[in-house]
C-alpha cells in the first residue's frame, strides 16, 4: 500500500549509493545474497531467543534488498538478478515466521502456520499476476524499475517489514499479530485475484 508512495523518497538515496557500490566492483547479486544471509541470521537469532538483537540484521537485510536493484540499475540489470532477488525475498519472508514458531512451537505453531499459508497465497497471487502481465507486455514503474510486474495491494513490502519489526518488539504478541496480518494477506490475495479477473478475464 505504501511502496509506491515511498519510492520517490528513497530511490534517489538508494540510486546514489548503488552507483558508488557498482563503481567499486560490487555486483547486484552479491548484495542480494548478502541480504539473504543477513535475513537468515535475523531469523536464527529469533529462533534462539535473541529477538531484540534480530532487529539489526533484519533491517540491514532490507537495506541490502533496496540496494541490489540500485546497483543493478547503475550497470546492466539482468533477468537472473531479478529472479534471484524475488527468490531470496520469499525465503526471507518465510524464515521469519518460521523462526517465531521455532522459538515457541506450542504457543506460536498454529498462528505461524496460518501466517505462512497467507504468505503462500499472497505470493502466488502476486507471481501469477506478474506472469500474465508479462505475457501481455504490461509495464509499470509505480514501485520503481523492476524485473517483474509489481501489482499494488493492501500489504506490500513496506508493511511486511514494519510487521516483522513489530514482531521483534512485541514477541509475546506473535499469535494475535500473526492472525491479524495473515488475514490482511489473504484479503490482499483475494483483491489481486479479483483484479486479475477484471484485467485478464475473457
Amino acid at each position: 500500500m505504501f511502496d509506491a508512495k515511498i519510492r520517490p523518497l528513497i530511490d534517489p538515496v538508494l540510486n546514489a549509493q548503488g552507483a558508488r557500490l557498482a563503481a567499486l566492483g560490487v555486483t547486484a547479486n552479491q548484495i542480494t545474497l548478502l541480504g539473504l544471509v543477513l535475513g537468515l541470521l535475523s531469523a536464527a537469532l529469533i529462533a534462539c531467543g535473541a529477538v531484540g538483537w534480530a532487529l539489526l540484521p533484519l533491517l540491514a537485510s532490507r537495506l541490502a534488498d533496496g540496494l541490489d536493484g540500485a546497483v543493478a540499475r547503475a550497470g546492466t540489470p539482468s533477468d537472473f538478478g531479478g529472479y534471484l532477488d524475488i527468490v531470496c525475498d520469499f525465503v526471507f519472508y518465510g524464515a521469519v515466521p518460521l523462526a517465531f514458531v521455532a522459538l515457541a512451537p506450542a504457543v506460536n505453531g498454529l498462528a505461524g502456520a496460518f501466517l505462512l499459508c497467507s504468505f503462500y497465497a499472497n505470493g502466488a497471487s502476486f507471481l501469477g499476476y506478474a506472469v500474465l502481465a508479462e505475457k501481455r507486455e504490461m509495464k509499470t514503474r509505480a514501485r520503481g524499475v523492476k524485473t517483474l510486474y509489481f501489482t499494488g495491494g493492501l500489504l506490500e513490502g513496506a508493511e511486511t517489514i514494519g510487521f516483522f519489526v513489530l514482531l521483534c518488539c512485541l514477541p509475546g504478541s506473535f499469535v494475535p499479530l500473526a492472525y491479524a496480518f495473515g488475514t490482511l494477506c489473504f484479503l490482499t490475495a483475494l483483491s489481486r485475484v479479483l483484479l486479475a479477473a477484471k484485467v485478464f478475464g475473457d
